[in-house]
């Protein structure tokens, strides 16, 4: 009898104790999430407002004028993903292969020095870079090696590298995280047992360090597709995304339905990357 008061007591305290949070998540989270699928489902009113009745053709605009954005978020967000895992990967390695403690702390403090500037200047500052009148088409021009300016920004691929700048130590940072755990032994153990080098690491080093690469992959994908201030400042319409379409929809006199449409498929795919990610961790915890 003692036993079980003890435990209902603590459950109790537990609960007692999580209860700000869950509060705060369930009026600032939960609720405007819930506004925004209600939304989704009404008709443009006057000046853009959700208006009755309710309607399913938000989400068909979605898909038939949007889906090319749509299929441009994803591509983009995806490129975007894997050129900061096949940068952040072995940088993740480098770093933690440093020597003494100082190159360590040292070079993981200039991985997360561009966090000390605001990211809309450090977006600004690619402007400057790539413009036609920037710093890159002025020293190419200045060599000889074009006759004209490069048009450089307003591209996907402007896009593309801003989001890559802004993202990489995302990626970086959870794969650190799971190299420092990692038993660099077992890999002199597969190379003694006649394992070379390429087998070594497929079979001993990525699965080791594979939960870190999910999560990194998770904390830039998920970001890279709702992004509108990259998509705006470096692609312009070349490089629209569906976090510009969305903005433009609650601004001016746009369409509050079809931008909380676009919100919501967008929640969507990021509730179901989250599930499986959740799924393959809890797998391989299983193992």
């Amino acid at each position: 009898m003692a036993t079980w008061l003890t435990t209902q007591t603590r459950k109790s305290s537990g609960f007692l104790l999580a209860l700000p949070a869950i509060f705060w998540l369930g009026l600032f989270f939960i609720l405007p999430l819930i506004f925004v699928f209600v939304i989704s489902f009404m008709s443009r009113g006057s000046g853009g407002a959700a208006a009755l009745p309710f309607t399913t053709e938000q989400y068909e605009r979605v898909f038939t004028v949007y889906g090319g954005i749509l299929k441009d978020s994803v591509w983009i967000a995806f490129v975007t993903t894997v050129i900061c895992l096949a940068a952040g990967y072995p940088l993740a390695f480098y770093i933690k292969t440093r020597r003494t403690s100082f190159a360590r702390q040292f070079a993981l403090f200039m991985v997360i020095l561009p966090f000390w500037t605001n990211f809309l200047v450090r977006t600004y500052a690619w402007r400057m870079l790539l413009g036609r009148e920037g710093t890159i088409n002025s020293i190419l021009l200045d060599l000889g090696l074009v006759d004209r300016p490069l048009p450089l920004l307003g591209t996907s691929g402007a896009v593309m590298l801003g989001l890559v700048y802004g993202f990489l130590p995302f990626m970086v940072l959870p794969i650190y995280a799971s190299v420092e755990r990692f038993d660099f032994r077992m890999a002199e153990a597969a190379a003694d047992l006649g394992a070379n080098a390429w087998n070594t690491f497929w079979r001993v080093v990525f699965p080791m360090t594979l939960p870190g690469v999910i999560a990194g992959c998770i904390l830039v994908f998920v970001p890279s597709i709702g992004t509108f201030v990259t998509a705006d400042l470096l692609g312009g319409r070349q490089g629209q995304m569906i976090g510009s379409s969305i903005s433009e929809q609650f601004l001016g006199s746009g369409n509050m339905p079809l931008g909380a449409a676009l919100s919501t498929v967008m929640m969507s795919m990021v509730i179901i990357s989250l599930i499986v990610y959740a799924r393959f961790a809890d797998g391989k915890k299983g193992k």
